[in-house]
């Protein structure tokens, strides 16, 4: 509904915001969320309609911590309650000695600053907020008279387009574009041994965490998340997916003489129920002098409560670790405390056909941008690979799967990894140095706007590549590279020159992992009715495999499991129908490969000749409900061109080299 005062406020000299209109447009971008149900029933309201004595922040400042409304985001919120624990970086986003109501310079608008790719990014809003009933209808502060968050939450909404485009987001992003900062992402969740982590290829994981107590209780914010629907159940309202904030993290001695850590924890919905056992009334609190208890209860505010360590552990799944900001605007590193003195950054795009190579499992790898790292003295790197956005409109049948982030973040982001070289010299074959593994990753890509990579460099050169993991997959980015010590950050340029093809050829790697689990995916073989539970990978094969006669195709399924309890394994090979990605469409088809007999080997292994299509594979043991991990290889055997490279490095070198298969 559009406000019927815009022409009052014109005349009484107030702004009214032309380029983000108070009505729908400003509400729904896609109409694909739950806040399609306020369509015509919003109404615009200035604070001074919707109380007597509005003020931008609350004289109690506890009371200016935000209540989130009826729009999903928690994840911004959470940024937002650091931002009024941290007044330098409160005054960046919002320039203070700004008129306000009652003021006689006050004209009906609001001046923000967001970053934005490397930039800060002047918006300015009027401040006319959606109601209902008269009140806001999204997120405002604790105190009723105070609007810093409801405005700032407008002025972001404007960055990214409408409110809805607010709905479901990660708080690093949030807390990236509030500071110009850093955040990580780490898993609470089950992980396993150093041998199992080193062979894992690139997923959609994140990366192992640090140890909470040494990196998380004075050097970085931490936010966390709920995924699993067990353990929101036992959480009461935390809610899965929905995003907290720690907002204090204390070792305290018991009566005892043990330590115990506590965090302190705000729900942004500004109420909680939690029934820990540092919950209102919880037993453990007679573990601590009363005198201490009664002075942490005492700080409890709205929607706050106490857990251990041990609790949040097991509660949470996910941590968003972000970096502080000093005054200066430098980042203090998570993992020593030190202040990151030196900084660089460089724009750079993925451009299909020419630098969006893919992932180290494809043959056009070496064709991504690449850029040296000259790092003068021993030091304290981070490395940043931030992906610009894409906001891809999506169907309206959609707005029941955003509860799933991870889906949101596939429609959005390109799934993203860094790997860096070290390299000796000044001359070095690019091949060659492409061939051997990299000095320190990313650990694999994921589907997050930004990875980060942390490392302690010696002085020298270093070759970083950004990637997608899909080859031909477009998107912009921003490199940004934090130090302790002096580095230079620099393109390295590159031609390359189409020469004659070669005979022979060379073979793509591509891996998939998976798992029978016993009672859902463990089928059997096609002996039995539940061989289509089976996991199934698809794979394509394309018109280049054709070039030399012969067999094109191997395919290598590895079970993992001790020599002496192997199960005997076997897989099917089917030609997709129309694109139908589902093995059970094929089940009254005859494969067109099989590797049989089930053998009891860790590894077996099938080489055929296959025309161009998509297929389907199916891994299966040979009885049902027979529980293992897997990993199978499909290797395209390919034609590859001769290239003549140009690497720039200080002055002009050059090397005819032959790209060939980039080994992890």
């Amino acid at each position: 509904m559009e406000r019927g005062g815009k022409a009052a406020d014109e005349d009484a000299g107030l702004f009214v915001d032309s380029e983000f209109p108070a009505d729908d447009s400003a509400l729904l971008s896609d109409c694909s969320t739950p806040i399609i149900k306020l369509k015509g029933k919003v109404t615009w309201m200035r604070p001074q309609e919707i109380c007597q004595s509005p003020e931008l922040f609350p004289q109690d400042i506890s009371l200016g911590h935000a209540k989130q409304g009826l729009l999903g985001d928690c994840w911004l919120l959470c940024a937002c309650t650091v931002l009024l624990q941290n007044k330098h970086l409160l005054n960046k986003v919002i320039p203070p000695d700004q008129p306000t109501w009652g003021d006689s310079g006050y004209k009906g608008f609001f001046h923000f600053c967001f970053w934005q790719y490397g930039h800060w990014k002047d918006v300015i809003i009027d401040d006319l907020l959606p109601c209902i009933d008269l009140k806001p209808c999204f997120s405002r502060c604790l105190s009723p008279t105070s609007f810093w968050v409801a405005l700032l939450e407008k002025a972001y909404a404007k960055l990214y387009g409408s409110y809805e485009r607010l709905w479901a987001g990660q708080v690093s992003e949030a807390w990236v574009d509030l500071t110009g900062g850093l955040a990580e992402h780490w898993s609470l969740g089950a992980i396993g041994t150093e041998e199992e982590n080193d062979k894992q290829q690139d997923t959609d994981l994140v990366r192992r965490r640090p140890d909470l107590v040494k990196f998380g209780k004075d050097n970085c914010i931490l936010s966390c998340s709920i995924n699993s629907r067990t353990a929101v159940e036992e959480a009461n309202e935390l809610g899965q997916y929905h995003a907290l904030i720690v907002l204090e993290w204390l070792e305290v001695s018991t009566v005892s003489g043990d330590k115990v850590h506590l965090l302190r924890i705000r729900n942004p919905w500004g109420r909680c129920s939690w029934t820990g056992s540092w919950g209102e009334g919880g037993h453990s609190w007679s573990s601590l002098d009363p005198l201490c208890a009664v002075d942490l209860q005492a700080r409890i505010s709205q929607g706050e409560f106490w857990l251990d360590e041990e609790e949040f552990v097991y509660m949470f799944d996910d941590v968003i670790a972000g970096y502080k900001v000093d005054e200066n605007g430098h980042l203090i590193s998570i993992y020593s405390g030190h202040i990151l003195l030196h900084r660089h950054q460089l724009a750079g795009e993925w451009i299909k056909g020419c630098s969006a190579g893919g992932s180290r499992n494809s043959s056009s790898y070496s064709t991504n941008p690449k850029y040296w790292l000259k790092v003068r003295e021993r030091g304290e790197v981070l490395v940043a690979l931030l992906q610009h956005k894409e906001n891809k409109r999506v169907d309206k049948s959609v707005h029941m799967l955003f509860e799933d982030l991870r889906m949101n973040k596939h429609q959005h982001y390109q799934a993203i990894a860094l790997h860096i070289w070290k390299v000796e010299k000044r001359r070095f074959n690019l091949r060659r140095v492409l061939n051997t593994a990299p000095f320190a990753s990313t650990h694999c890509h994921a589907y997050d706007r930004e990875v980060v990579l942390h490392q302690e460099l010696e002085p020298g050169y270093y070759l970083m590549i950004p990637s997608t993991y899909q080859p031909e997959a477009e998107a912009r980015f921003l490199l940004r590279v934090f130090s302790s010590s002096s580095t230079s950050l620099s393109t390295l340029k590159s031609t390359a020159l189409s020469l004659p093809l070669t005979l022979g050829g060379e073979w793509d790697n591509s891996y998939f992992q998976g798992a029978w689990v016993k009672g859902s995916t463990a089928g059997g073989s096609r002996n039995f009715h539940s061989h289509w539970c089976n996991p199934h990978f698809l794979f394509s094969v394309c018109n280049d495999t054709m070039q030399i006669p012969g067999v094109n195709i191997r395919i290598t399924l590895h079970q993992k499991k001790p020599e002496n309890s192997l199960h005997p394994i076997g897989f099917h090979v089917y030609k997709t129908q129309d694109g139908i990605p589902e093995a059970k469409s094929q089940k009254n088809n005859e494969p067109v490969a099989s590797c049989i007999p089930h053998c009891y080997n860790q590894v077996v292994a099938l080489p055929c000749s296959l025309t161009p299509g998509v297929y389907t594979i199916v891994p299966s043991t040979y009885e049902p409900d027979c529980p293992a991990n897997f990993t199978i290889c499909i290797s395209r055997r390919v034609h590859r061109k001769v290239v003549r490279c140009q690497e720039t490095l200080g002055k002009a070198i050059q090397e005819i080299s032959c790209t060939s298969l980039m080994q992890n």
